[in-house]
């Protein structure tokens, strides 16, 4: 990068968005090389049992949508 890292703060917020952006695409198109802490693999698995065990507690995105539309609009 030509830019030294102190003028990313000196940045517009949308341009800061649009960083941050262009960041995560470039990891999203790398996964293989992104390490997963071991707390983000105890929460899927705790989550996972969580649904294995209360399979009928779930919402769908939808409904999930409509609910915080509803308290807080949008």
């Amino acid at each position: 990068m030509s830019t030294p890292i102190a003028s990313v703060f000196n940045l517009s917020p949308a341009e800061k968005l649009q960083l941050v952006q262009d960041l995560w695409d470039d990891l999203a198109a790398q996964t293989e090389d992104v390490p997963i802490p071991e707390w983000h693999i105890e929460e899927l698995d705790r989550r996972g049992a969580n649904y294995d065990a209360n399979p009928d507690a779930v919402i769908s995105w939808e409904e999930s949508k409509r609910r915080i539309r509803a308290k807080y609009g949008r």
